[in-house]
């Protein structure tokens, strides 16, 4: 991969080929990887799952799923990774968007599971959480599914209304909280009254 203004770096096809030698099949274990740093890259990811390089969108989407799969968080920091170097890019808020929500009834038990803008599925439960942050400017809330190690994926708000549709109360810790269960698990999203509110 080409550190960003470095002259001769090859682009973005050149990024794509060294992603590609370190693939094969299935996702590639970049969580054993621990390359060299090379550097930050002129690519960003936009709060609407948009990927930009050098401010271009790019407009590609086998693209954006092979960098999608070489993708590493360290602390608050997010690279591309290859098993020789990584490069760091700028993500809005996190890498990836829920954009679709299937509802699996399995004797008795709901497992919701989401797509997300690069075609991952997810199944929501003890090792894949929901969680739910406040969103200062609307007074709403943000929602979020746990994709892979410490890779995320925002919610979009109609999923949301969807997850708020399937929600019930129940009394966590003597407070009465508003949630959704998936695989057993109840991911509290607020204060029952305060869904109430936005309600």
């Amino acid at each position: 991969m080409a550190k960003a203004g470095q002259p001769g770096g090859g682009g973005l096809d050149a990024i794509a080929g060294a992603v590609k030698r370190a693939g094969g099949k299935g996702l590639p274990p970049v969580h054993l990887w621990n390359p060299p740093d090379c550097g930050d890259i002129d690519m960003r990811i936009a709060a609407d799952g948009t990927w930009f390089y050098q401010k271009t969108p790019i407009g590609r989407p086998a693209l954006v799923k092979l960098f999608a799969s070489v993708i590493k968080r360290e602390g608050e920091k997010y690279f591309l990774v290859t098993p020789v170097e990584k490069c760091g890019i700028a993500v809005d808020d996190v890498p990836f968007l829920a954009v679709e929500l299937y509802v699996e009834q399995d004797a008795g038990e709901r497992i919701l599971h989401f797509r997300t803008n690069v075609d991952d599925w997810v199944a929501c439960g003890p090792g894949h959480p929901l969680r739910f942050e406040p969103e200062p400017a609307t007074g709403g809330l943000r929602p979020y599914i746990h994709v892979r190690r410490a890779l995320w994926a925002r919610v979009t708000r109609a999923l949301f209304y969807d997850l708020v549709e399937l929600g019930e109360e129940r009394d966590i810790a003597a407070e009465r909280m508003f949630g959704v269960v998936s695989a057993g698990e109840f991911f509290a999203m607020a204060p029952a009254a305060q869904i109430r509110d936005l309600l």
